[in-house]
């Protein structure tokens, strides 16, 4: 199992981006941050709602220097056509790369067994190629890409502020805290 604090594994794989197919490795993140946000298959029903919603937030997760990476075990090919069809996809201009031999799905432990699908879930690496965060959810349950966007503010925010963490429900400008014995018992 994929666990935080661990680094991705290497992986080569096409996308489509912008009207072309691009060739993406696991050396093109490094020295950033990435979401590797996975999901089951192309033209199908809570998928595109939840990649629409991404393509909704793709431009300031751009401001804050994070690139996004749609992964599905569908083609390329696959992903470009659904891209042509559907007026939700057809917003994306983030890459959506395609995993048909599941290797990057594989690397990231979210193939489910015998079915050849991702799970649905998605992936915050840093620029050290280190897993910050992961969430899996069940095939029904979409996810919110304005709470992905807090979490990546406040990975960001941690990691450029060692000492300091930030509690539940944390926006940006909330206070943090500062781990010491001084709080132990007292919050």
């Amino acid at each position: 199992m994929t666990k935080v604090n661990t680094p991705i594994q290497p992986f080569t794989a096409t996308g489509f981006r912008d009207g072309e197919f691009v060739d993406v490795s696991s050396d093109d993140i490094k020295g950033k941050w990435a979401i590797f946000f996975f999901y089951p298959a192309d033209f199908t029903f809570v998928c595109p709602t939840e990649l629409g919603d991404l393509a909704d937030h793709y431009e300031d997760l751009k401001g804050m220097g994070v690139e996004v990476y749609s992964v599905s075990t569908d083609t390329h090919f696959t992903h470009k056509a659904w891209h042509d069809a559907s007026d939700t996809i057809g917003k994306i201009t983030y890459t959506m790369l395609g995993d048909p031999n599941g290797t990057i799905t594989n690397n990231f432990d979210v193939m489910r067994d015998g079915v050849g699908l991702a799970d649905r879930a998605t992936f915050l690496v840093d620029p050290d190629g280190i897993i910050q965060f992961f969430e899996i959810t069940a095939e029904g349950i979409g996810r919110n890409a304005g709470e992905l966007v807090r979490k990546v503010k406040a990975a960001q925010y941690v990691a450029a502020h060692p000492g300091e963490v930030c509690p539940a429900k944390w926006e940006e400008g909330d206070d943090t805290l500062a781990p010491s014995l001084d709080l132990v018992g007292k919050i």
